[in-house]
């Protein structure tokens, strides 16, 4: 584990290589509860009954995993999203999050973690270890990995949102989520081997690094662009043999692009 400090400065160095990490917080990972069966009525949105009710819908919809549904559960959305959508921040929609960007739906956020979860490599060890996010946005993605994950390195490449990540998650006190401002096209090497790997953007293809710094009986997921313009949801798994692709459902996530903005 890195050495703790403050997220009180930019996480990538003028004139550094690479990017380097601010880890957010210090209180650990909590053990699985009880997702509750019985919503009771609840006033506003930091009551534990609108999520509960969220949850409801996922398990509806086909999450199964309890621990991405404890995940989803523990952390509060409506933190996440601008003041004047807040009414909307536990319907299942994307929304808007400045830059052109945008918030995913509980239930993809839901859906890409539980198939994280479902990995070769988790099977075997029994937990999820480190993992690498491309595109923290808002960081909110980011924040229910760090309750399933040993570690999670996210990366994004826009200084606005990178910045808008930290201020959201400082109050959260995560010791095992770490944010760097880079070029998610590259991944992050220095974290290399990651037991998993998720995208919030889609390509026409695959950034062969990515491939490169997951490891033998991890698992890629994301949305990548197939022939026709159709984003469709990806998994690829890494074997001994070489990479397993298997193509999903249709999607529509912001386009991947490089550099830093």
């Amino acid at each position: 584990m890195q050495q703790q400090r403050r997220p009180g400065f930019p996480a990538r160095i003028p004139g550094s290589s690479s990017p380097k990490p601010v880890v957010v917080g210090q209180v650990g990972l909590h053990k699985p509860l009880p997702i509750p069966k019985v919503m009771p009525s609840g006033v506003g949105l930091d009551s534990a009954a609108v999520r509960a009710r969220m949850v409801q819908r996922l398990m509806a919809a086909g999450i199964s995993s309890p621990q991405v549904l404890q995940a989803m559960n523990t952390i509060e959305r409506h933190r996440f999203v601008d003041s004047g959508l807040i009414n909307q921040a536990y319907e299942d929609t994307s929304l808007p999050i400045g830059l052109g960007q945008t918030i995913s739906k509980p239930s993809i956020v839901a859906r890409m973690a539980q198939l994280l979860m479902e990995s070769a490599a988790v099977r075997e060890a029994g937990c999820l270890g480190r993992i690498l996010e491309i595109g923290t946005g808002c960081g909110y993605q980011a924040a229910v990995l760090s309750q399933l994950a040993r570690e999670v390195y996210s990366i994004e490449r826009l200084r606005g949102l990178h910045e808008k990540a930290r201020v959201n998650l400082r109050i959260m006190r995560l010791p095992n989520l770490h944010l760097l401002l880079g070029d998610g096209m590259l991944g992050y090497a220095k974290g290399a081997p990651y037991m998993g790997i998720i995208s919030a953007a889609g390509g026409a293809t695959l950034p062969s690094d990515w491939c490169d710094q997951l490891a033998v009986g991890g698992r890629l997921v994301a949305p990548t662009v197939v022939l026709g313009g159709q984003q469709m949801l990806m998994v690829v798994d890494k074997t001994a043999h070489g990479l397993k692709q298997s193509v999903l459902e249709p999607v529509h996530f912001v386009p991947l692009k490089s550099g830093i903005a």
